[in-house]
């Protein structure tokens, strides 16, 4: 049997306008197929992919049972992100597929986002755009971001981060974290509290958190009702977090302020969405962690990820999610 050297690039947003990412791919004998279909995978086409396939550059296309299943020259699933509740983690393992992660390498990116979402909010951006646009002028009134109080959920690189920009704003900063650091907390002068509490004290809720199934739907209607009627909620993670619904029903009964959301329970989010006619709301297409730097930074983690398994090494403990999978020696 010849051995699989077809490494599918099933990410496809940035391929086209990098030509030589992929280049030590190429040097060390690997053939770089592109997503042809240059946006996600379903399942079906993902499995139509597959065949003959050593490793992906995963994006958001998912690696189920019946993906891997169907899979037998799989053996690395490099994700190109820090995400992974679309990997089906252990059958990955069953099947023999390194999971690789890219943590570390966008963090950055993702913070400027989520504070690029707070500082449009709490200074009304949008809104004053549509009415200048349509013909208005006028001073209105917004929240200051100056030593207001920001809510991180989820206190790891990215939360981190986000703290970070905060402090330059003299906020006080609000973090719920599930394996809280109260020595990284004291010397950053973050307030560890429960999760209530964050949320009945913050001005802008940032989430951080990852998606599984004791988060999904972390922020339902019961906590929205806790948010003060004057405060911003922002999600850069992952769509389930939020119970959109619940989310719709609050923004238009005004019982918060407002919503800054890069991410969705269904992704693209659908044209028939309340939230795109919201005018309280700002939404971007799930780009939070893409610019120029992190770009490059994943992709030369998930071409070492690929290089390491084809040479029979490991990725490194702080990237594999599934060391079981990579066979000893």
């Amino acid at each position: 049997m010849t051995e699989s050297r077809k490494v599918l690039v099933a990410v496809s947003r940035f391929h086209d306008n990098s030509p030589d990412a992929f280049a030590r791919l190429r040097a060390a004998g690997c053939e770089v197929v592109p997503n042809d279909l240059g946006r996600l995978l379903t399942e079906d086409e993902l499995i139509e992919r597959l065949p003959g396939v050593f490793a992906t550059i995963a994006g958001s296309e998912p690696y189920t049972e019946r993906v891997l299943a169907a899979a037998p020259d799989l053996r690395v699933i490099a994700r190109f992100g820090v995400g992974y509740d679309q990997v089906d983690v252990s059958a990955a393992s069953r099947h023999g597929v390194a999971v690789a992660m890219a943590f570390g390498t966008n963090h950055e990116a993702v913070a400027d986002h989520a504070f690029a979402l707070i500082a449009a909010l709490g200074n009304r951006v949008l809104l004053d755009y549509r009415k200048l646009m349509g013909g208005g002028w006028g001073s209105t009134l917004h929240l200051s971001l100056w030593r207001s109080t920001v809510g991180i959920v989820g206190l790891g690189r990215i939360g981190r981060a986000l703290a970070r920009r905060c402090k330059g704003f003299e906020m006080r900063v609000l973090a719920c974290d599930a394996k809280p650091d109260p020595a990284h907390a004291r010397e950053h002068r973050i307030e560890l509290v429960d999760l209530e509490t964050l949320l009945r004290e913050s001005d802008f809720v940032s989430i951080h958190a990852p998606h599984a199934p004791d988060t999904d739907k972390l922020i339902d209607h019961d906590r929205l009702a806790l948010m003060k009627r004057d405060a911003y909620l922002i999600n850069t993670a992952r769509g389930g977090l939020v119970d959109e619904t619940a989310l719709c029903e609050a923004l238009m009964a005004k019982r918060i302020a407002g919503a800054g959301l890069d991410v969705f329970e269904v992704g693209p989010s659908p044209a028939s969405s309340p939230l795109r006619e919201l005018p309280n709301v700002v939404l971007t297409p799930h780009v939070a962690g893409l610019n120029a730097a992190s770009l490059a930074a994943a992709t030369e983690r998930c071409v070492e990820s690929v290089l390491a398994v084809r040479e029979g090494r490991s990725p490194g403990d702080e990237y594999l999610l599934n060391p079981e999978a990579i066979a000893p020696g």
